[in-house]
């Protein structure tokens, strides 16, 4: 299992002409690590997690998915791929005020048709990122950091090959950012996901496989496994 972005450019739309976001972007993530992404504002950072996820389709390239070129793919099968193969960690959890951390999991466990699994494949989640006491608690009884760990359990709900995870510590301390990271850096080796981050704390860096930095869509250095 692994994530290649190969040879990608990605541009949009500016006035009378186009304005690129990703430009001629390599990155090859093997199964069981964590790459790092870093880079100022408007770099590119937030494209190429788009990309990787295929919410966006790149002008140039490929993008291979856990063996699957997602440039063969139709918007069904784009969508069938995001639901079975990638976890993807938002900056803000966004959970449903109403539901419980353990219901939280089994929606998306409802989404992908695994109902059957669903319950006891979320409390074995919740357990892994330290919650399983917290499995009947909303949001609203839940700090930051335990929201947050709940975000990364969600994604891991369906067993993604890859793993998007976008700026997880930005609202959190210096010891629950640490935390977090030291839980994705784990949960990464124990599920051997394909893990990127893209992070403004340079802090942990030291705890992941590789950092690349990304300035006007270019990664330096060219990120091949």
């Amino acid at each position: 299992m692994s994530l290649v972005l190969d040879d990608v450019t990605l541009t949009y739309p500016d006035g009378d002409g186009r304005l690129t976001a990703l430009d001629s972007a390599c990155l090859d993530v093997p199964a069981g690590t964590l790459t790092a992404v870093v880079g100022p504002s408007g770099s590119g950072k937030s494209s190429l997690l788009a990309v990787a996820a295929t919410l966006v389709t790149p002008d140039r390239g490929r993008v291979v998915v856990d063996g699957t070129d997602t440039g063969r793919l139709d918007r069904a099968g784009k969508a069938a791929l995001r639901r079975e193969r990638i976890g993807i960690v938002f900056q803000q959890p966004n959970l449903l005020p109403s539901l419980t951390a353990a219901e939280q999991l089994q929606v998306m466990a409802h989404l992908s048709g695994s109902r059957d699994r669903g319950a006891a494949r979320a409390m074995a989640l919740l357990d892994a990122v330290g919650l399983a006491e917290q499995a009947g608690r909303r949001p609203h009884q839940l700090s930051g950091g335990q929201r947050q760990r709940v975000n990364i359990a969600r994604a891991l709900m369906n067993d993604p090959a890859v793993l998007l995870v976008d700026e997880p510590t930005s609202a959190l301390d210096h010891e629950r950012g640490a935390a977090v990271l030291d839980l994705l850096v784990a949960l990464t080796r124990e599920r051997a996901t394909a893990t990127v981050l893209v992070t403004h704390d340079r802090a942990h860096l030291g705890r992941v496989d590789r950092t690349v930095t990304v300035r006007d869509g270019r990664l330096s250095p060219p990120a091949r496994g």
